[in-house]
């Protein structure tokens, strides 16, 4: 038993499994005997806060900071780090969140308080997406792995952008002030070559609470520390195997995979289908939601890509063929912890009735993106199958 836990927590797929169960546990529990006592558990007060708010603004933070992390590695070292390795899924990225946007804002322009919710299909779960490909094992071409991470990560970069442009309360100027001084002292501390994890922990709690006061979303402190933490080691410190960034980022990965992000889906994913009707179901926010996701996701990505390609902007990765670009394109569609986590910023007092129906959007499209494109995948992986689309 030992063993399989291991090789479970070891697996890239395991992220994913996760937060399925985490899932079916909060539908499970919403509907369930256990309903009143799983919202009460989740709306009652710790240090002043609801544990949903705890969750939603405190731990997800974290989850934002390794984000952060990730990307700043990637632009520095990984994915990112030229600008022909970077053109081809930041192009990917910018059409796989321009067209869900659109087909949203398609189903829902005649209701002008459901079109807050424009961004909630342009978002792409890291962990879902990356879970479903590694059940294909070793059959996956590593650049195409490559792909689907940098494509991700900058739509989760573009999700944070759209956060905090769009998703922010009323502004309290005394906040945003100690905001940016703290943003400040955090990057000033980058150029001095401070490399004390504590010390950055310590400066970046305080913005998170500026930040949470501000008005803006408190998650997006999180990604402000992350681009903050030092990269580089020091000259005296080569002997070191890693840097501070690398450190953290070890460090919290599996806190966020097998903690935070469950917790979250257990928090969020809880939908009361007592009230839920078909017409419900099929009315313009859930499929506007579940439309950008399954059929906007793929559309703009492959548009976008297939134009980069035609116009000699970009190429495709090497080893890869359009076949598997369009199967990432697909499962790209599942939106999950980014889209109900906007979700939540999007619909919020008197809007609050377009939540359930949203994440039920979610739910849906996220759902089939993720069986679709498993699908479409293994059929672009087969070796006959490789063999003509790269003819």
């Amino acid at each position: 038993m030992v063993k399989v836990l291991r090789n479970f927590v070891k697996s890239e797929s395991s992220g994913g499994v996760l937060l399925v169960i985490a899932t079916i546990a909060a539908m499970t529990l919403a509907n369930s005997s256990f309903s009143d006592i799983y919202h009460a558990f989740l709306h009652s007060y710790f240090l002043g806060m609801p544990i949903s708010h705890w969750i939603n603004d405190g731990l997800m933070a974290i989850f934002f900071l390794l984000i952060g992390l990730e990307v700043k590695r990637e632009l520095l070292q990984g994915a990112l780090k030229t600008k022909e390795m970077a053109l081809f899924p930041a192009i990917a990225a910018l059409g796989g969140m321009v067209v869900p946007a659109l087909i949203y804002v398609l189903f829902n322009y005649q209701n002008p308080e459901a079109l807050a919710g424009w961004a909630i299909p342009a978002a792409t779960d890291i962990a879902f997406a990356l879970g479903v490909m590694a059940l294909l094992g070793d059959r996956v071409p590593v650049n195409l792995k490559v792909f689907l991470l940098a494509l991700a990560i900058i739509d989760d970069l573009g999700a944070i952008v759209i956060i905090a442009l769009f998703y922010t309360s009323d502004l309290s100027t005394i906040a945003l002030l100690a905001a940016v001084a703290s943003t400040c002292l955090l990057f000033y501390m980058n150029m001095q070559k401070v490399h004390s994890l504590a010390a950055y922990m310590v400066v970046g709690l305080i913005l998170w609470a500026a930040v949470m006061a501000s008005g803006i979303h408190a998650t997006i402190a999180g990604v402000l520390v992350g681009f903050a933490i030092p990269l580089r080691l020091k000259k005296e410190d080569y002997t070191k195997p890693l840097a501070p960034l690398e450190v953290l980022e070890h460090k919290l990965n599996p806190y966020v995979v097998f903690i935070i992000l469950p917790l979250f889906a257990l928090t969020n994913a809880g939908i009361t289908l007592t009230d839920v009707s078909m017409a419900g179901m099929t009315s313009m926010v859930p499929m506007g939601i579940a439309m950008g996701l399954l059929i906007g996701k793929p559309i703009g990505i492959t548009t976008f890509c297939w134009l980069a390609i035609k116009f000699g902007v970009a190429k495709l990765p090497a080893g890869t063929n359009f076949g598997q670009v369009i199967a990432v394109s697909v499962l790209c569609g599942i939106g999950f912890t980014m889209s109900i986590f906007i979700s939540s910023l999007a619909f919020t007092g008197e809007t609050l009735t377009f939540e359930t129906y949203a994440r039920l959007g979610i739910l849906m499209g996220s759902s089939l993106s993720a069986v679709t494109g498993f699908t479409i995948l293994w059929w672009a992986l087969r070796p006959n199958t490789q063999a003509v689309l790269q003819d």
